[in-house]
């Protein structure tokens, strides 16, 4: 069987539009087989070399061994598996594609943002944009679930933390999509130019990020712009193609990764029924392991790709230098060593050692608390306001190989009066 089938090779995109169980069923078997080398998407028309293709690891152990690793295992090369230029890559993924020592200063200086006290101010203001976001559905009896739902909550939830204006919202959702979604017709047509659809997104946002920036330079605001325009660290601040390449991780992975976990949240409680009655009788106790078990079934970044700066062995497999590696951590959290009954949706599993934020080492995600807090607080209040929402028909799946996304998820509810 060929490796470039779409129906069996992970790293092209139509492979992620077949159905569920096909999927689960052809990770298991190359979960199977260890480390496997697969083609890499066609690029023609886009302007970029095909590159030779990937090792595509599964296993759970081994992305541990990988992160844990990051000197052997490079990110900055870039983190998906196309062959881009650095300053794209840096562009586009900020710090989560370089490696010690420029990665440990970008993420200093980021981690200010990021303290106790202004995690507790985002955490008191998201059942409050959770409660306007439901009081702006709640009288329809329906709605696009993530249009209308799961995406808005993280989105004002990170503009709100860059001191981005709510009336840029829809904007920033907009150019979010093209970045992400470059593979899928829905948001890049297959007329347009990839890459310049994902240049002139990104650099719209770049344009917001500079304008917002330039605003709060000398003043003394309290959200995370103001704090990186006018921080420093040893003596090095922050410059202004830093901050926006640092917001268009935010509005891209922040944003993304959290509406995909609840937008698969609701498609996987609907499909259990009887899971979602247990969590709703006993909400509060049962949140951190639901939302846990949303995450690691979700697995919102389907991999991140590492590139080996030596010769090495992974899994009883030779690996030369150079070589890409793609580390799904989707297919490892449903890796049946380490989960029994792995596609098994139990909300109150535990141990649940997921990756769903990432593996363990200098790149796990530094939102994963917000990003859990965002999630228990929207569905804590789906369930307290309306209670019987449910998805209405199967979630659109994004067609990409690097998101696990759902684009569109038709819901139905009794409306609020």
């Amino acid at each position: 069987m060929s490796d470039t089938d779409t129906a069996t090779n992970p790293l092209l995109s139509e492979f992620w539009i077949q159905d569920a169980s096909v999927i689960d069923e052809r990770l298991a078997e190359i979960r199977a087989d260890g480390p496997t080398f697969f083609a890499e998407q066609p690029t023609e028309g886009i302007g970029l070399p095909n590159g030779p293709g990937a090792w595509v690891i599964t296993q759970y152990d081994l992305i541990l061994e990988m992160s844990k690793n990051p000197e052997i295992y490079s990110s900055a090369q870039g983190i998906t598996v196309l062959d881009t230029p650095p300053e794209f890559n840096e562009f586009f993924s900020s710090m989560i594609a370089m490696d010690d020592p420029r990665h440990a200063r970008m993420r200093r200086l980021v981690s200010k943002g990021f303290t106790p006290g202004i995690m507790k101010q985002l955490e008191d203001s998201v059942t409050q944009q959770a409660d306007e976001i439901i009081d702006n559905i709640g009288g329809q009896g329906s709605c696009d679930f993530v249009v209308d739902v799961a995406a808005r909550l993280p989105l004002r939830i990170v503009c709100d933390l860059m001191g981005v204006p709510r009336s840029d919202l829809d904007f920033v959702f907009d150019q979010s999509n093209i970045i992400l979604g470059a593979s899928d017709p829905e948001y890049v047509s297959e007329a347009e130019d990839v890459i310049s659809a994902l240049l002139g997104a990104g650099a719209a946002l770049a344009e917001l990020m500079t304008e917002v920036a330039e605003s709060k330079r000398g003043g003394d605001g309290t959200d995370l712009t103001s704090i990186l325009v006018n921080a420093e660290l040893d003596g090095e601040k922050l410059d202004h193609s830093e901050i926006a390449s640092f917001f268009i991780l935010l509005a891209v992975a922040g944003n993304e990764t959290t509406r995909n976990a609840i937008s698969w949240g609701l498609h996987y409680l609907t499909e259990n029924p009887d899971q979602r009655a247990r969590w709703q009788a006993d909400f509060e106790a049962l949140a951190p392991t639901a939302v846990d078990e949303i995450v690691r079934l979700a697995s919102p970044v389907s991999f991140m790709r590492r590139t080996a700066t030596e010769d090495t062995t992974l899994g009883g497999v030779s690996i030369a230098k150079g070589d890409k590696l793609a580390m799904y951590y989707l297919a490892a959290n449903r890796d049946e060593v380490l989960f029994p009954d792995p596609l098994r949706f139990d909300v109150g599993r535990n141990p649940n050692r997921h990756i769903g934020f990432g593996g363990p080492g200098p790149h796990f995600c530094l939102g994963a608390h917000l990003a859990r807090r965002e999630i228990t607080v929207m569905f804590r209040e789906l369930f307290r306001r309306l209670p019987d929402i449910e998805a209405s028909g199967p979630p659109e799946v994004l067609q990409s190989n690097f998101i696990h996304g759902i684009k569109h998820l038709p819901t139905t509810f009794t409306p609020i009066r």
